[in-house]
């Protein structure tokens, strides 16, 4: 009689373990109970001219069919260039997200491609990869980029946070020839580590708890999403990069905490820089620092683009 009790007890508490291992795991990887990023323009945006600019712009509208069940979406402004930026959005937001940067990419005479990742803004998808899903979708609207501009056009992949995450991914892919660089702003070192400090940092979650959650909900991850947490890093796809990079980080994030771009940093050995803005917190190292900020890209690619 006590066996069967200790079992059920057992057995109801693995069923409440999976159940909050399943929470979470909507919680991080899929729009669960989230509302997308506000589109509202404020005049005390610091670059709200720069987002205005961007509304002004005549926009095509590109669409990938990845499969049967996988529509991806971006908006393409033509500057009539031989040079193109891809700039990837972050977490609950959408290509639009990105408007300040496409407006000085345009200005400095790119076409810009700001594509929707899956689970965001108009792409369809249930699950949201963190960039280890995406960096394969960024690759196909790579290549649709060159079937556009022609062979000889050269390409700037920069993305910000998650898309920071998922350009890092990206370099480590076989990419082709007309793909010249890469930018980052304020991307983690890999999936495992950023959820682990969010549960940590979001829900004060102490490390004998995470732990084992964290194991769990990665395998409910691999049977749904298609992946485990730790293959999906940023760090490991860096080592393989060989094209010149730029890191840019916030000195105060401590949504993605600074000491994640010293690892990206460190994990390639192709040409690199670094620019830390020392009191910015998450994605404000731009708005924060606008002269510098756009500084620090030009100089950058002064150097490979051309």
């Amino acid at each position: 009689m006590k066996k069967k009790i200790i079992l059920s007890y057992l057995t109801l508490a693995g069923l409440g373990w999976l159940a909050i291992s399943d929470y979470f795991f909507k919680y991080a990887m899929t729009t669960y109970k989230k509302k997308p990023e506000s589109k509202e323009l404020s005049g005390r945006d610091a670059l709200y001219r720069d987002k205005l600019g961007f509304k002004e712009f005549e926009k095509q509208e590109w669409i990938l069919r990845v499969d049967s069940n996988i529509s991806l979406y971006a908006n393409y402004l033509d500057n009539h260039s031989k040079k193109t930026t891809i700039l990837l959005h972050g977490f609950m937001s959408d290509g639009d997200s990105m408007a300040g940067f496409a407006k000085m990419f345009y200005d400095l005479g790119y076409n810009v491609l700001l594509p929707d990742a899956r689970a965001h803004g108009r792409s369809s998808g249930e699950y949201i990869g963190y960039g280890w899903v995406e960096k394969d979708d960024i690759l196909r609207w790579i290549k649709k980029a060159i079937g556009y501009t022609g062979d000889d056009t050269q390409i700037v992949v920069m993305g910000q946070s998650m898309g920071g995450a998922t350009a890092m991914m990206v370099s480590g892919l076989k990419l082709p020839k007309q793909v010249k660089a890469f930018i980052e702003d304020c991307g983690y070192s890999s999936v495992k580590e950023e959820v682990d400090y969010q549960a940590g940092n979001l829900f004060g979650l102490p490390k004998v708890i995470r732990k084992p959650l964290i194991k769990t909900m990665s395998g409910i991850n691999r049977i749904e999403n298609g992946f485990f947490l730790k293959r999906a890093s940023s760090v490991k796809q860096l080592r393989k990069n060989t094209r010149p990079f730029l890191f840019i980080h916030g000195g105060k994030d401590h949504f993605v905490p600074t000491e994640m771009v010293y690892q990206n940093y460190a994990a390639t050995n192709a040409p690199k820089f670094l620019w830390v803005a020392p009191l910015a917190g998450h994605a404000l190292s731009y708005p924060m620092y606008k002269n510098k900020y756009r500084q620090v890209i030009k100089a950058f690619l002064k150097k490979y683009i051309h």
